[in-house]
């Protein structure tokens, strides 16, 4: 079995966060002797700017070939005026399309030491831990789009067997936790909303009636995500809807930089890493930005591509460490705090935590 990690450190932020997950992970094989190697790799803008493409044919053979990816991020202000085709964004949703990445987990807590970080009260905040799972292949983001000078559009389809197997994934994983789903539509105005409703309820009822599932409208999801949080266990919705979502719902945790991501497909190729935040070209470079999310992606990756729970959970309890200690990045520092670290001081607190595991 391959254990070569293919690193597409990508953008803005993305070389930084990437880099410290990378030393995270060296870490973690050498202490549980996983013989993990590392291949670096383009994707998006420093794809396009050497090589013309944001996703070249060299990156995607890498990419098969490997055990699992990480990402850092892709995008920025660089490459806004080029052909929309070549834009950096297109090569994150080409290598999910190459690799079949069908289902995006994005899990959500929160932790007490974090309560001031977010702009939720407190009460709101406790009990917190939702896992979305987000449709990643299908959707607006892959339909027929055409603009012209006066007019514009995008179009949204999804068939029955793409919406049977990421609600597969996400009644799966349920079991294994409180046993409760929240398939988030738009059924009330949209076609393609009520064919995932109607799929969504024969899927959970027919192949895992022992869950306890509701439907909610997305408009009425996002609301309900930062009234009630702690209500929501797994929550299932389609690809726009769980990118906006799992935006909004990372303010519960207090930043973006803290939250993981993995993008699965059917299990018989590599699984993509990734944080949910964006390469944030205006910290870009200066050593700032929250490593947390991709140090996450990572112990996600050994959990899920290599079936190595006992360093997953290592590394998830040496983040969790480090905050619990009061170590805190720029994002997560209290108002006015000076006493904060940079993206590399932050992971050599990991790093020691993890050692002493």
């Amino acid at each position: 079995m391959s254990r070569t990690i293919v690193v597409l450190a990508g953008d803005g932020v993305g070389p930084e966060v990437t880099a410290q997950a990378v030393r995270v992970l060296e870490a973690a094989s050498t202490k549980y002797s996983l013989g993990l190697e590392f291949e670096d790799a383009l994707i998006g803008g420093a794809a396009y700017d050497a090589a013309g493409s944001p996703l070249p044919d060299a990156t995607v053979k890498a990419c098969r070939a490997s055990a699992g990816i990480l990402l850092g991020a892709v995008g920025g202000p660089k490459w806004a005026d080029i052909p929309v085709q070549h834009r950096p964004e297109q090569g994150l949703l080409a290598i999910r399309k190459a690799l079949g990445l069908f289902a995006n987990l994005r899990p959500v807590t929160t932790m007490p030491e974090l309560a001031a970080a977010s702009p939720l009260k407190p009460e709101k905040l406790a009990g917190v831990d939702i896992l979305v799972i987000r449709e990643l292949t299908g959707g607006i983001y892959f339909g027929k789009r055409s603009r012209s000078a006066d007019a514009a559009f995008d179009t949204c389809e999804y068939t029955v067997a793409e919406i049977e197997r990421v609600c597969r994934v996400a009644g799966t994983l349920a079991m294994n936790r409180r046993r409760k789903v929240t398939s988030v539509d738009k059924a009330n105005v949209l076609d393609t909303s009520r064919l995932w409703r109607d799929v969504a309820t024969r899927v959970f009822r027919t192949e895992f009636p022992q869950l306890t599932v509701e439907h909610l409208l997305v408009d009425a999801a996002a609301m309900h995500l930062l009234s009630r949080p702690a209500d929501f266990d797994v929550m299932v919705t389609e690809n726009m809807f769980g990118d906006i979502l799992t935006d909004e719902a990372s303010m519960l945790a207090g930043s973006m930089g803290l939250l993981p991501s993995a993008s699965l497909g059917n299990g018989s190729g590599p699984g993509l890493y990734e944080p949910i935040h964006g390469s944030a070209p205006d910290i870009a470079g200066q050593g700032v930005a929250n490593p947390c999310g991709t140090i996450l992606s990572a112990a996600m990756l050994l959990r899920h591509s290599l079936g190595a729970e006992a360093p997953a959970a290592a590394i998830e309890g040496a983040v969790a460490a480090a905050i619990r200690a009061g170590a805190r990045t720029r994002d997560i520092a209290a108002s006015g705090a000076r006493d904060w670290l940079g993206t590399a001081a932050f992971t050599d607190v990991v790093l020691r935590n993890l050692a002493a595991h």
